[in-house]
């Protein structure tokens, strides 16, 4: 074997997506760029990846030299990729804060119409998780609190000049007490 394939690296992670239950990719960030370069190529993965999990019961699966953690929530299914020789449990723990994280902010309403309701925030936490492949965050809790997202906040465009006047105040007044 390759003694570079084995060097520690903190780039751990080679892609996160989330598929819905029929298989269509609702949200995919892959960070190794010679991984799949094309998105054919990537969504030709995800069709594998969800024909050989959607129907299993178990929690880790390999995949054309992957090490692949994933989780299914009413009618999502969460992955996070990694290399064959990567700790399964860096790729769970960061799998369990992606899905709790996501219950968090969602107030415990995981599935897909609510996930594409607030795909920005679902951008924000992925984000806030891990960056460039490398893992930054495995704590809901404090994914939560940096991303400061609340899925029942109306958009500004729902709002009267009143009503984000007020909000303003309001953020304002926190800000200070602070």
């Amino acid at each position: 074997m390759d003694s570079a394939a084995l060097e520690p690296s903190l780039y751990t992670v080679k892609a996160v997506f989330i598929l819905d239950n029929d298989g269509n990719r609702l949200l995919s960030k892959y960070y190794d760029p010679e991984l799949y370069p094309s998105i054919k190529e990537q969504k030709n993965f995800e069709k594998n990846v969800f024909n050989k999990t959607h129907k299993a019961d178990n929690e880790i699966a390999f995949l054309e030299g992957m090490t692949i953690v994933y989780k299914s929530s009413i009618d999502l299914f969460f992955y996070v990729v990694g290399s064959a020789q990567e700790n399964e449990l860096m790729l769970m723990a960061v799998l369990n804060c992606l899905f709790e994280s996501l219950s968090q902010m969602l107030r415990k309403n995981v599935e897909k119409r609510t996930l594409l309701d607030n795909m920005d925030g679902v951008f924000l936490v992925v984000d806030e998780i891990i960056d460039g492949g490398v893992i930054l965050e495995s704590d809901p809790q404090q994914v939560i609190e940096k991303v400061n997202y609340r899925a029942d906040d109306n958009p500004l465009s729902e709002q009267s000049v009143a009503q984000v006047l007020q909000s303003a105040k309001e953020q304002i007044k926190w800000s200070i007490l602070k």
